[in-house]
């Protein structure tokens, strides 16, 4: 299964993104193969307005079925859902961390968005 995470690097043993719609990747890991991809998000860091929607566009494109993200506001949260993409709020950690936590199942899916929009 591919899993998206936002992340500053392709390094497996930096902390994840904490943000989401400005993330400026996203590592697309691939959990039946231990192997990943990377998604450039750099278009979406300075976007004015729309950054969730977009983002969250980008990581229904690149084929991953789950996210898991620190925050993520209604307008993403409703993109992901309607494209299939489970979404796993998790809180800070190394991006290795997370992704053995999501193959042990110790993340749980998020019911709703965890923040109102990105101001919060």
């Amino acid at each position: 299964m591919k899993v998206a995470l936002p992340v500053m690097s392709e390094n497996l043993e930096d902390q994840m993104n904490r943000t989401f719609g400005r993330a400026q990747k996203f590592m697309i890991y691939e959990t039946d193969n231990d192997t990943f991809e990377i998604v450039d998000n750099i278009q979406n860091l300075n976007a004015a307005q729309g950054a969730g929607i977009q983002s969250a566009k980008n990581v229904a494109q690149s084929g991953a079925k789950a996210l898991i993200c620190e925050n993520c506001g209604p307008k993403a949260f409703q993109v992901l859902t309607a494209a299939g993409v489970e979404i796993y709020i998790a809180g800070a950690g190394k991006v290795s961390d997370l992704i053995e936590k999501f193959k042990k199942g110790e993340l749980k899916t998020s019911g709703g968005a965890n923040v109102q929009g990105h101001w919060l």
